[in-house]
């Protein structure tokens, strides 16, 4: 069965701008006009988006009747969230090192990269066994994880991949592999 799954990551937020760990924070009034500039996306058998308010918002700037996902939450950061990077960095430097060098560690007390990684390839095989045309609204993170899933990266070269905001990706399957699309 085929699947085709197009990811677009959400919009810009105070935080993403600021550099903080992300809360359920809301997108700039910027970015909401930004998404609604996208051209129109092809037809889907399932929308869905991640709970955040950010990506609910960027659904909805898109015109996008999408369903919330738990699978599709950004990256539990523990206690780090609604922190600066930079704070974090002063405060607890090899937590952050840790955290950024060790895929399966969770410093934070939230959720290891490891975990996310695994979370984002079950949600993925999923939508693979029900085919069809899927486009999920998420965060950098999960569709970093993705990206990772699918090349069958090492958990380390999660950071080797950039997603802005209002990225759009997509990837097929053909039941028994993922692969990126890489269209004009």
């Amino acid at each position: 069965m085929n699947t085709r799954l197009t990811w677009i990551c959400h919009g810009a937020t105070a935080a993403s701008r600021r550099a903080l760990f992300p809360l359920d924070e809301p997108l700039e009034a910027k970015a909401e006009v930004e998404a609604g500039k996208i051209a129109a996306l092809p037809r889907a058998d399932r929308i869905v988006t991640s709970p955040a308010l950010r990506a609910r918002q960027t659904a909805e700037a898109l015109r996008l009747e999408a369903l919330a996902d738990p699978a599709l939450r950004d990256c539990d950061h523990g206690r780090w969230a609604g922190r600066p990077v930079a704070a974090v960095e002063a405060d607890e430097p090899e937590s952050l090192m840790a955290w950024m060098t060790e895929p399966a560690a969770a410093p934070h007390g939230g959720e290891s990269l490891v975990d996310l990684r695994k979370r984002v390839a079950g949600w993925m095989e999923i939508q693979s066994a029900l085919g069809g045309h899927v486009i999920a609204v998420s965060h950098a993170a999960v569709i970093r994880a993705a990206v990772a899933h699918v090349l069958q990266a090492p958990p380390s070269s999660f950071w080797l991949s950039d997603v802005e905001p209002l990225a759009i990706l997509r990837m097929t399957s053909n039941g028994s592999r993922w692969s990126l699309r890489f269209q004009h």
